[in-house]
């Protein structure tokens, strides 16, 4: 049992899923951010009522994204002590300020907010929401900031074996980090925008009594997923300069840049295959495809007009089919960009083989299943919490429920038709 194979697959798998855990996040939260803010400013109950069902679904994701996001971090002492030694003085800054971000503020904002509700003002709430809603931006960009590092090294001098920063503000313009930091956000809008649509969808195909709720819910989630899936491609599409130029053997096809830089690494590294494996390749391919088959759907938006797409009903059934089309699209790219920089942990600094942590292939393939099992479980218990919730509807819901109602069932509250 090759360690090195174990780790990666153990890194590809716990990364994989905790990813899924963020694009739900910041998608919800910031259609979250929409809905309590025309809820403060227009009074009516249905956006309240709206903010607490989706504000419910995203509670549960949160909660259990912070667990995988946890598990995730232990591998970089366990699996990856190679990497930590030699760039934890650079790699680590960033990730200890989105620790920071996370732990700290983004969790007390959001710990405010779900027990806020009747107790503080209603602005005082909302800039709760907003909070959360940017520390969460926030904290994405300091991931980022650290993973365009290992996909392009920058603002550091080795000394004593031993990368040290030497110039912070390298590691926020670095080439590698601000389009793909509009993509990662792009494809977690559309995500969010997607599961908003979709539930609703089969809400409208149930024929739930929140008629009027989920109709506006549908127009809500189709115009964000499809507005923002026009940034994704462009945001992506843009990548290709930037990271050609700095990474020329994984898109380029500039065969003389190519052949100079493996025979520089060849002359430093030793002899060995420096080429991107095909699966990058073929990841790429099918997130291009996947993102151009979304772009069909701005088709769905004037079916918005007069409820054409409710009362059609097979455009509700094409929205519940696209829903993990996102999902997928999201690991696609991850390994694209993740597996095409192989065999480096850090692009021309430190290969992988060097990275690995010096442990057997035993207790590596114990790592391997008792992690995969762990992050395993909790997106199972993720997916099936969301599912459940999603399906009882917003009759009912313990966020955000005025006291005086001692947890009885409120009785159903006719709702307006909003646009």
């Amino acid at each position: 049992m090759d360690p090195l194979l174990l780790a990666r697959l153990q890194f590809a798998t716990t990364t994989s899923i905790h990813f899924l855990f963020v694009v739900v996040t910041l998608g919800l939260v910031t259609l979250l951010v929409y809905l309590q803010t025309a809820w403060v400013i227009t009074k009516k109950p249905a956006y309240e009522r709206l903010t607490r069902f989706w504000g419910t679904l995203y509670v549960i994701n949160y909660v259990l994204g912070i667990a995988t996001g946890i598990v995730m971090e232990f591998q970089f002492g366990l699996n990856w002590s190679g990497l930590s030694r030699y760039v934890g003085n650079v790699f680590g800054a960033p990730l200890a300020i989105e620790t920071l971000v996370a732990f700290f503020l983004e969790s007390t904002f959001l710990g405010m907010w779900i027990f806020g509700w009747h107790r503080l003002r209603r602005g005082v709430h909302l800039a709760l929401l907003w909070g959360v809603a940017l520390t969460a931006y926030a904290s994405a960009f300091w991931v980022l900031v650290a993973n365009a590092f290992l996909q392009n090294p920058v603002g550091y001098e080795v000394r004593d074996g031993v990368a040290h920063l030497t110039d912070f503000s390298a590691l926020l313009t670095n080439p590698t980090l601000g389009m793909a930091f509009g993509h990662v956000v792009s494809a977690a809008v559309l995500t969010g925008g997607m599961l908003m649509a979709a539930v609703s969808a089969w809400h409208l195909i149930r024929r739930t009594a929140d008629y009027a709720l989920f109709r506006t819910s549908l127009r809500i989630g189709l115009v964000t997923a499809m507005s923002a899936v026009i940034f994704l491609l462009g945001f992506g599409f843009a990548q290709f300069g930037p990271v050609g130029a700095v990474q020329p053997i994984k898109y380029s096809n500039d065969a003389a840049a190519k052949s100079a830089l493996i025979a520089d690494w060849t002359a430093r590294f030793g002899p060995g295959d420096y080429n991107p494996p095909p699966l990058a390749g073929a990841a790429l391919g099918f997130m291009i495809l996947i993102g151009m088959t979304l772009v069909w759907g701005v088709f769905l938006l004037p079916l918005l007009f007069r409820d054409w797409i409710i009362r059609l009903r097979f455009p509700l059934y094409l929205i519940l089919l696209a829903l993990p089309l996102p999902f997928v699209a999201v690991i696609l790219g991850w390994i694209a960009r993740e597996v095409g920089r192989q065999p480096w942990a850090a692009y021309g600094l430190l290969k992988v083989s060097d990275a690995v942590s010096p442990v057997g292939g035993g207790m590596m393939l114990a790592s391997l299943i008792g992690f995969s099992l762990l992050v395993g479980g909790l997106a199972v218990a993720n997916w099936v919490l969301l599912a459940r919730h999603a399906h009882r509807g917003a009759d009912d819901l313990a966020l955000g429920r005025p006291p005086e109602t001692d947890g009885a069932r409120p009785d159903p509250v006719p709702e307006p038709v909003l646009v």
